[in-house]
């Protein structure tokens, strides 16, 4: 695994469960919002952690956290995933997945072997917005299919939408509810301009 970062506990990443945070790095995508620029682009990628000792220290934390996510970054990148999320549930931890939905195959592949116990989706704009929202020419077709493993899979799940004014409005939200996610499990989180973002010009001065 291509680890870029580690957050050894966190009391909001994995709903109802103290966590670990890993970060593998490399992504697909470009959003000028994202706040792991160092996660994303490569000329900003830090030297990786080493895996067996990233897996040493959760180990060292079993019994005292419940859960480890695994976020980026875009972790369905890496072919190794699979392996990794097996080691964490082997130990005994809950697993929860960050991803952007860019992998249907990947992601209904991770999903039927039951190697994530959550799943969280960004779904980053209303359709037409998307490849001006992700900073690429985002698959549409992938992202509604990856909608739909997620639901179908009957795994605990949620989808969020980072409200980044100068790309997204109220209606945006609106759509994204009415024609893709509903709203029962769709979070609207705020963007963190105070953060170092991929889009220096969007940061907080």
């Amino acid at each position: 695994m291509q680890i870029g970062g580690l957050q050894r506990s966190s009391l909001v990443d994995y709903p109802g469960s103290v966590s670990a945070v890993v970060f593998t790095q490399g992504c697909n995508f470009r959003c000028p919002y994202c706040h792991n620029p160092q996660l994303v682009e490569p000329s900003l990628f830090e030297p990786l952690l080493d895996a067996a000792g990233v897996l040493s220290f959760l180990e060292s934390r079993v019994g005292r956290i419940g859960g480890v996510v695994v976020s980026g970054g875009e972790p369905l990148l890496h072919d190794d995933l699979p392996d990794f999320l097996d080691t964490l549930k082997g130990l005994g931890f809950s697993v929860k997945l960050d991803t952007n939905g860019s992998l249907p195959e990947r992601l209904g592949a991770v999903l039927a072997a039951r190697l994530a116990d959550f799943v969280a989706m960004d779904i980053k704009a209303p359709l037409h917005k998307y490849q001006r929202v992700s900073g690429v020419s985002a698959d549409t077709d992938a992202i509604q299919a990856s909608i739909r493993i997620i639901r179908e899979s009957g795994i605990d799940h949620q989808f969020r939408t980072t409200m980044a004014e100068m790309l997204l409005d109220s209606a945006d939200i609106q759509s994204i509810r009415q024609d893709l996610v509903g709203t029962s499990r769709h979070v609207v989180q705020v963007m963190n301009s105070r953060a170092v973002l991929l889009d220096r010009s969007l940061s907080a001065a």
